[in-house]
């Protein structure tokens, strides 16, 4: 099927970069290209580093690129935003102007059924962003012991039954593997009381985004991609990130919050001791959400949210 995905609060994105002429902007999850060309659109003088784990969305987004005329100004990269640093400093790019992160699962992998991101499908169990690399989805509901997939399902899925869960799924994997989206999401809603099934979400939802969030390190990565994207940045050069759901965006808030202090001492001490200056300014004191109008168009926007800090 051929790679699509909405980019979520586009124009919120772009004001928030701050875009100069001349300026050189990274989008750490290039996707299909659709926040990358909007800030190419909004400042026709300026160069973007597009960087993406998934080899298809690389694809799509060089395709979006030539149709628009200006992959000129477009490098594109494959690879993980949590190697940011890394990546720029083989491009011989010093520091950036600006960087937008998307943390959200694209609707192309979303939709795809042989990407075994969801139970909409009935497909293999997979959820790699990069299929190159790592365990699948696969690997870890068949690999993995019920305290570990408790804990997996616990902290990634904040899921109230993650130990009926993990025990339903070591249960049916005594007779065969649990293969399949439709077969795990089969054994969740099996193992949740029926009272407790919310009107509008299915039962293996949380576990799902557990699952995925384990399988491509989302969190650890989302910290290592804050830490080297700051460290990009030059003095001005703003960061951009759009989360989906509250541990993402708990990470995001707290990093941000940290470089914005100017001291970390604890309160009792009468004097500063740890000579901790603020390295940045928040731009966005509570997290910008998408309008009425794009959420109705765009259900996928709902949950997100947009923060953003300058670099002093």
């Amino acid at each position: 099927m051929e790679f699509s995905h909405l980019p979520v609060m586009a124009k919120e994105a772009v004001r928030y970069l701050g875009l100069r002429p001349g300026g050189v902007y990274v989008d750490g999850t290039a996707g299909g290209g659709g926040h990358l060309l909007e800030i190419l659109k909004a400042e026709r003088e300026a160069a973007v580093i597009g960087i993406d784990r998934d080899a298809d969305a690389l694809k799509a987004a060089a395709k979006a690129i030539e149709a628009e005329g200006c992959k000129d100004r477009v490098t594109l990269v494959k690879g993980n935003f949590r190697d940011i640093k890394q990546t720029l400093e083989r491009l011989g790019v010093k520091e950036v102007d600006g960087i937008l992160l998307d943390i959200g699962v694209s609707s192309f992998q979303f939709d795809a059924p042989e990407r075994g991101f969801s139970f909409r499908f009935d497909s293999r169990l997979d959820m790699r962003m990069d299929q190159t690399q790592g365990q699948s989805a696969y690997d870890l509901v068949n690999g993995l012991d019920k305290q570990e997939l408790a804990r997996i399902f616990k902290i990634y899925g904040e899921e109230r039954f993650a130990e009926k869960i993990a025990g339903a799924i070591v249960r049916v994997r005594e007779t065969k593997p649990v293969e399949t989206t439709g077969e795990l999401a089969e054994v969740a809603a099996g193992a949740v009381p029926k009272r407790f099934h919310e009107k509008g979400q299915h039962p293996a939802t949380r576990i799902f985004q557990a699952l995925r969030i384990a399988v491509n390190d989302e969190l650890e990565g989302l910290k290592q991609g804050l830490s080297g994207g700051y460290a990009s940045l030059k003095s001005g050069g703003r960061l951009v990130v759009i989360s989906f759901h509250s541990l993402e965006d708990r990470i995001v808030k707290e990093n941000f919050r940290y470089l914005a202090l100017d001291c970390v001492c604890p309160p009792r001490f009468p004097a500063c001791v740890c000579g901790k200056k603020a390295g940045a300014r928040i731009l966005t004191p509570r997290p910008v959400t998408a309008a009425d109008d794009e959420i109705r168009a765009n259900p996928r926007a709902r949950s997100a949210k947009l923060r953003a800090m300058e670099k002093l």
